[in-house]
Parts: structure tokens; C-alpha cells; sequence
């Protein structure tokens, strides 16, 4: 992309147009994570690993936002803003495609057309090897979330991509535009990084670990699609760390407003989500991590939903 290309889109977010309070903290984030691997790894590796894992996780958050509009109203600026991959192995443009697909909310939790759902049609759990099926029982704990969930995850991401690499034309697409993302990464770890490639391998993972702790209940089954989404009412780092997205339905019910606002609109008017959402409601993530670090949040098998 030429430089003229380049000023002409920059030029065409006005300053009214720009979310402060996300651009500063997308900043900050690409920051801490290159002081982490450079500066940090020099003094501890561990405190490296921790640090990196922290900023890819907060670095997720954002592209997260970057999806739905922000900082800036021109998707282009966006995409060029969060495009470096530091998980190295997720694309950008995919984790685009599959997640606006995934906002379709009368899909959610279908374990077919819902990209993002952690069910399984009842009858290929029933058809499912042993083995398959007591992993997947333990990824329905948090702590199995936390422990296997980036590599359960994951692999499921590349297998339905291969799956749909001759149907879906996005597939390739985002593919292709993943080389020119990853190479800068990569470039950095091999010459001006001073973290071992194997422990920035162990921060990755650790960052899309503590991404499960967002994900893990983020829907349920439920008859009517509006009693799909959660309410975490948490206002302490971890909320930051996701970006208000424990206010889940107010995401899905107003996407295009900023993390930041999130918590007002919940502030405004508690009881008219928590009646759309049928009360699907826990006080804090220290509630979600008592109730299911060890116990399963619910069957795998969707309980509502078997193809005929």
C-alpha cells in the first residue's frame, strides 16, 4: 500500500472521529510488550513471560475492538492498527470473519453456525471416541479452559478453516494477509527481542489462556436467544484486561459503543438487561472462579438443540 494511499485513509478520520481513551491504551499495550520482550527479558525471563502474556492477552482486547469500530470509524485504519500478530498463529481478518459471523445472535450457542460456540450436536457427541469426550468435559471447567483450552481452541479454529478452505473464499484471504502480519513478529523476536523464542512461545499460550477466563461462559444454552449472553458486574483488572466484554450483553445489544461506556449503560438501567438476559447474572469473575474452576459450567452435548 502506497504512502499516499496511506495519508489519504489517516486523513480520513477527523479528530471528532477518534476514540481517545482506546487509541492511548492500544499504545501503552504495544509498549509494554516490547519493553517485556527487549528490556524486561534481560533482567527476568519468567517476569518476561508474565508481562508478554499480559500485553497479548490486552492486545487481543483491542482487536476485539478494532472489529467493531474503533478507535476510528474507517475499518482500514483499524485493521492496520492491530494487524501485527503477536499470537502468531491467529489472523486477524479470521478472528474479523468468524467473530461478525458469530454476532448473529439468533445462532448463538449453535454448535454448527455459531463459530464461537462450545457445543457439540448431540449426536456426534454420542459417536465421539471416549478419549474426545473427556477433554472436552474438562474444558468445560475453568481450570480445563485455562490448562487446555488454548490448544483445544485452537486446533478446532484451524480445523474448520480447512474444512471451509474451498467454500469460503475469506478463508485464503485472511490466510494470505496473515504472512505480512506475522513476519514483523517475528523479525522483532529474532533481532531486537531478548526473550527466548520458547518462552515467547509460553506467553502466547499463557495470553490465549487468560482470554478463556472471558470466554468460558460468555454464553449458555437457552430457548430464546436473548437469555444467551452474560452479565459479569466485575470492575477490577480483569474486567480491563477484557475491555468491559463481561458486560456481554450490553455488547451484543449496542456493539458498535465503546468498551468504556459498557458500565454506564449497565449503570443506567441494570434491570432492563437483566430481564433480557433472564437474570443469566454472576457479581464478579472471584463468583465465576468459585462456582466452576472445578465444576463444569454445563454439559457439552447441547441440551436444546440435536440436528434431525
Amino acid at each position: 500500500m502506497g504512502t499516499t494511499k496511506l495519508r489519504a485513509i489517516f486523513q480520513s478520520a477527523t479528530p471528532g472521529a477518534v476514540e481517545w481513551p482506546t487509541l492511548l491504551l492500544l499504545v501503552i499495550t504495544y509498549a509494554v510488550w516490547a519493553l517485556a520482550t527487549t528490556w524486561l527479558a534481560t533482567i527476568s525471563t519468567p517476569l518476561a513471560v508474565i508481562v508478554s502474556a499480559i500485553a497479548i492477552a490486552q492486545f487481543s482486547s483491542l482487536q476485539h475492538e478494532a472489529i467493531h469500530g474503533h478507535p476510528f470509524k474507517n475499518p482500514t485504519i483499524n485493521a492496520l492498527l492491530v494487524a501485527p500478530a503477536l499470537t502468531l498463529i491467529l489472523p486477524y481478518a479470521r478472528f474479523r470473519d468468524t467473530h461478525l459471523d458469530h454476532h448473529l445472535d439468533s445462532r448463538l450457542t449453535d454448535p454448527y453456525d455459531d463459530p464461537e460456540s462450545n457445543y457439540i450436536d448431540p449426536g456426534d457427541w454420542e459417536k465421539m471416541p471416549r478419549i474426545e469426550r473427556a477433554i472436552r468435559t474438562a474444558n468445560n471447567t475453568l481450570a480445563g479452559r485455562l490448562l487446555i483450552g488454548p490448544i483445544l481452541g485452537t486446533a478446532c479454529f484451524l480445523k474448520s478453516d480447512w474444512r471451509n478452505r474451498s467454500t469460503d473464499p475469506r478463508v485464503l484471504k485472511g490466510w494470505v494477509w496473515h504472512l505480512p502480519a506475522v513476519i514483523p513478529v517475528l523479525i522483532w523476536l529474532a533481532t531486537l527481542a531478548a526473550i527466548p523464542f520458547w518462552a515467547y512461545l509460553i506467553a502466547t499460550y499463557l495470553g490465549l489462556s487468560l482470554l478463556r477466563i472471558r470466554t468460558f461462559l460468555e454464553h449458555q444454552a437457552h430457548e430464546h436467544a436473548r437469555g444467551r449472553t452474560v452479565i459479569i458486574d466485575d470492575k477490577g483488572p480483569l474486567a480491563l484486561l477484557f475491555l468491559n466484554n463481561n458486560y456481554h450483553v450490553l455488547h451484543h445489544t449496542h456493539p458498535r459503543e465503546p468498551w468504556y461506556k459498557l458500565p454506564g449503560l449497565f449503570r443506567k438501567n441494570p434491570d432492563r438487561y437483566l430481564k433480557q438476559n433472564d437474570g443469566y447474572f454472576y457479581r464478579s469473575y472471584a463468583e465465576v472462579f468459585a462456582k466452576h474452576f472445578l465444576k463444569r459450567k454445563d454439559p457439552v452435548p447441547h441440551p436444546l438443540w440435536r440436528r434431525s
